[in-house]
C-alpha cells in the first residue's frame, strides 16, 4: 500500500517521541488504519462486515451442534465419527478441488507466495509460543505452547476463507495447511508428547490425507491434467460439506465441555491472550515489515489468527496431557473469535 506523502511526512515527526521501533510500528498502523477509513470513505469496512455475517452464520452452525449433542441426536461417539468423516474424506475433496482451478502464471506465482507467507506467520505463532512460555511451569509448558502455536485452520479457517475469497482462496489457503501439517505433527507432538521416533513422525507426516491431497493437487494443476465435470462436481460437492461438518463438530465439543469448570484454569486466559490477541498482532507487524500485500497476505494472517486448533485436544486426550487445559484452550478462543476475526479483518482491510 501506498502511504501519501503529506501524511508520512507528517507522521515521520511523531516518531522520535516514541522509546522504541515496536511501539513506533503499532502507532503506525493505527494511524494507517484512520486515513483509510478517511481516504476510502469507509469501503474498508466491507471485509469486516462480510467476515462478521459469515462469523454469525459459522456460529448458527455450532449452535445446532450444540442443540444435536444436548439432545442426544449425536453421542460423544458420532463426533469421532463425523471427525474421521472430515479429515478422511471431505478436506482431501476440498483441497483437490481447490486445484482444478484453471492454470495461470500469476496464480502459481500466489501460490508460492502464500508458501512464503505460511512459513513466516506460523514461524512468528511458533517462536512467541517459545519465548512466553519459557519460565512456565514444565508440567503444563507443553500444552500451552500447542495451544498458542497452532491455530484452527482447518475447523475455523476454511469455511471463512472459502466464503470470503472463493474458490481461489482456498487454493491459497492449502498452502498454509501443508506446512501446518508438516508443523503439528512434528514440533506440535514433541509439545504434548516428549520426543518422538522421525520414522514415525515422517510416516505420520507423509500419509495424511491434508498432505497427500495438496501433492495430487499440485499434480492436476501444474501438470494442467484437465478433470472431467462428472469426476469434478462430486468432489466439489463433498468439498462443501467441510463447513457445516467442521462447525457441527465444534459445536459438539463446546456442548460437551464443563465451561464453568474450565474458566476456573487460570492458565486458560494466558493461552487466550497470546492466541487471539499477541501472535496475530505481531503476525501482522512481520508481515508489514517484510512488505507483504494484496489477498494472499491477508489470508495467510486470517487462517495464523483464528483459535486454537482442535486437535491440541486430541493430542491432550491421547497422551494424557492436561486435557481440561486443552478442552479450555479450543472452546473458548473459539467463543471469543466470534468478536475478534470480524475486527481483525477490519485491521486487514485497512491496511492490505
Amino acid at each position: 500500500m501506498i502511504i501519501d506523502k503529506d501524511i508520512a511526512e507528517c507522521y515521520s515527526e511523531k516518531r522520535v517521541n516514541y522509546y522504541s521501533y515496536l511501539k513506533y510500528d503499532i502507532d503506525l498502523i493505527v494511524v494507517l488504519v484512520n486515513w483509510n477509513i478517511i481516504k476510502n470513505g469507509g469501503k474498508n469496512m466491507d471485509l469486516a462486515i462480510i467476515t462478521a455475517t459469515q462469523v454469525i452464520e459459522l456460529f448458527i452452525l455450532i449452535l445446532c451442534g450444540a442443540v444435536l449433542y444436548k439432545t442426544n441426536v449425536i453421542k460423544e461417539e458420532g463426533k469421532g465419527i463425523l471427525s474421521n468423516l472430515l479429515i478422511y474424506l471431505v478436506i482431501p475433496a476440498m483441497i483437490i478441488d481447490s486445484y482444478t482451478a484453471t492454470f495461470d502464471y500469476e496464480k502459481l506465482t500466489n501460490l508460492i507466495k502464500a508458501f512464503e507467507y505460511s512459513a513466516v506467520l506460523l514461524a512468528v505463532g511458533i517462536g512467541i509460543s517459545l519465548l512466553v512460555t519459557v519460565r512456565t511451569a514444565k508440567d503444563v509448558r507443553g500444552i500451552i505452547r500447542m495451544a498458542c502455536s497452532f491455530s484452527n485452520a482447518g475447523y475455523m479457517g476454511f469455511p471463512l476463507i472459502k466464503a470470503l475469497f472463493g474458490t481461489e482462496g482456498l487454493l491459497y489457503a492449502t498452502a498454509f495447511l501443508t506446512l501446518f501439517n508438516i508443523l503439528i505433527w512434528t514440533v506440535g507432538l514433541g509439545y504434548v508428547a516428549g520426543s518422538q521416533s522421525p520414522k514415525e513422525v515422517a510416516k505420520t507426516i507423509f500419509t495424511s490425507p491434508a498432505v497427500l491431497s495438496v501433492f495430487v493437487g499440485l499434480a492436476i494443476f501444474i501438470g494442467r491434467i484437465p478433470v472431467p465435470e462428472f469426476i469434478k462436481t462430486p468432489i466439489a460437492m463433498v468439498g462443501d460439506m467441510n463447513t457445516p461438518i467442521s462447525m457441527v463438530i465444534t459445536g459438539i465439543t463446546i456442548a460437551g465441555s464443563n465451561l464453568k469448570q474450565l474458566v476456573k484454569n487460570k492458565k486458560l486466559f494466558f493461552v487466550i491472550t497470546v492466541r487471539m490477541f499477541l501472535i496475530p498482532i505481531v503476525g501482522l507487524l512481520v508481515m508489514k515489515l517484510i512488505n507483504a500485500s494484496g489477498e494472499v497476505a491477508m489470508i495467510t494472517l486470517i487462517l495464523e489468527a483464528c483459535p486454537t486448533a482442535a486437535i491440541t485436544t486430541m493430542f491432550a486426550i491421547k497422551y494424557n496431557n492436561n486435557e481440561e487445559l486443552a478442552a479450555g484452550s479450543v472452546v473458548f478462543t473459539t467463543l471469543l473469535s466470534i468478536i475478534t476475526l470480524p475486527v481483525y479483518a477490519f485491521i486487514l482491510s485497512s491496511l492490505f
